[in-house]
C-alpha cells in the first residue's frame, strides 16, 4: 500500500469532519465568538491527525467498515490539540509556537487559551456521543477516552514530567512520563478503533500491545528530534526540552541508545499484529513512518 494516499485520505476526511465542527460553533449564538475562533485557530492549523487516523486505521484492521468511526476518531484530535494548547502555556512547557505559527495563547491571551483548551476537551465527549454506536460500546469507549486523557494517563504524565524539570529522573519514572503524557493517548486510539469494531479479545489485545509500542516508540523519537530538527521541521521551537532541563530519553541514554530504543519498540510493534490479516497493513506502514519522521 501507499501510505502517504492513506495518510491524505484519511486526514482529509477528518479534516472534513473538523471544518464542520468549528463551522458549527462559530454559527451558534451560546458560543462566544472569541471563543470559537481561538478553537478554531488552534484546531485548524495543521497537524499529522496522527490519533484519529490510528483509531480509523485500528477500526478497519478488525473489519469496521461504518462513518460511524468518523466523530469519534475527530474527538481524539480535539483532545490532543487542548492538551497542546495547555502544554505551550508559560505556566507549563512555556512554547511561543505551535504547528510553525504562534501559539494560541500568544494570539488570544492565556485566559482564553485555557477555555479554548477546556472547551476541546469537553466537547469532545459531545460528538462521540453523536457516532450513532450501540450504547455499551459508547460507554467503554468514554471510559477508555477519559481514563487515557486524565490523571491516570496524559494529565498524570504531564504532572511528573513537570514536578522532575531539572531534576534527574529515574529511568523507571521517564518511563512513566513518555507512557503517560503522550503513549497513553495513542494507544487508546488504536484500542478505541478496535472497539468501536467489536473486536475479538485476541484482536483487541493485539492491538493493544501495538498501540503501546508504538505509544513510546513517538515520544522518543520527539525527544531525539527536539535534538536534531529544525524549528521549521518541528513547527515549534526546538531544542525547548533540553533549555527547560526536560527529562528526555536522548539525555538519560543519548542519541544513538534512543535511537535503537525506537527501533526495537517498532520492531516489537510490528510483531505485536503479524497475526492480523491484510487490512492492518497501514498499521503496520504508520509504526514504520513513526520511526522514520522529521516533524
Amino acid at each position: 500500500m501507499k501510505l502517504d494516499v492513506y495518510l491524505k485520505e484519511k486526514r482529509k476526511l477528518v479534516d472534513g469532519y473538523l471544518k464542520k465542527y468549528i463551522s458549527s460553533k462559530k454559527k451558534d449564538r451560546d458560543c462566544p465568538k472569541h471563543l470559537s475562533e481561538a478553537m478554531s485557530y488552534a484546531l485548524t492549523a495543521g497537524g499529522k491527525r496522527v490519533r484519529p487516523i490510528l483509531c480509523i486505521a485500528g477500526y478497519e484492521a478488525v473489519g469496521g467498515k461504518s462513518d460511524n468511526i468518523l466523530p469519534v476518531a475527530a474527538s481524539l484530535e480535539l483532545i490532543h490539540t487542548y492538551s497542546l494548547i495547555h502544554d505551550d502555556l508559560p505556566a507549563m512547557d512555556d512554547d511561543d509556537f505551535r504547528r510553525n505559527q504562534p501559539a494560541t495563547h500568544k494570539v488570544y491571551g492565556e485566559a482564553t487559551a485555557i477555555l479554548a483548551g477546556d472547551a476541546l476537551l469537553t466537547d469532545a465527549f459531545h460528538i462521540i456521543s453523536q457516532s450513532g454506536a450501540k450504547p455499551k460500546i459508547l460507554l467503554n469507549i468514554i471510559g477508555e477516552l477519559s481514563r487515557a486523557s486524565g490523571p491516570e494517563g496524559m494529565v498524570g504524565g504531564q504532572t511528573v514530567d513537570i514536578i522532575l524539570e531539572g531534576k534527574k529522573a529515574k529511568k523507571k519514572e521517564l518511563h512513566y512520563i513518555h507512557t503517560h503524557k503522550t503513549g497513553a493517548l495513542i494507544k487508546a486510539s488504536v484500542r478505541i478503533g478496535a472497539l468501536m469494531a467489536e473486536a475479538t479479545p485476541a484482536r483487541l489485545n493485539a492491538l493493544t500491545s501495538y498501540g503501546e509500542k508504538i505509544g513510546l516508540a513517538f515520544q522518543v523519537i520527539d525527544d531525539i528530534l527536539d535534538v536534531t530538527g529544525t524549528k521549521e521541521e518541528l513547527g515549534k521551537s526546538a531544542g525547548a526540552d533540553g533549555a527547560r532541563g526536560k527529562n528526555t530519553y536522548p539525555s538519560i541514554f543519548g542519541l544513538d541508545t534512543s535511537q535503537s530504543i525506537a527501533e526495537d519498540l517498532i520492531h516489537d510493534s510490528l510483531e505485536s499484529i503479524k497475526r492480523l490479516n491484510h487490512n492492518a497493513e497501514p498499521l503496520a506502514e504508520i509504526a514504520r513512518y513513526i520511526l522514520s519522521r522529521r516533524n
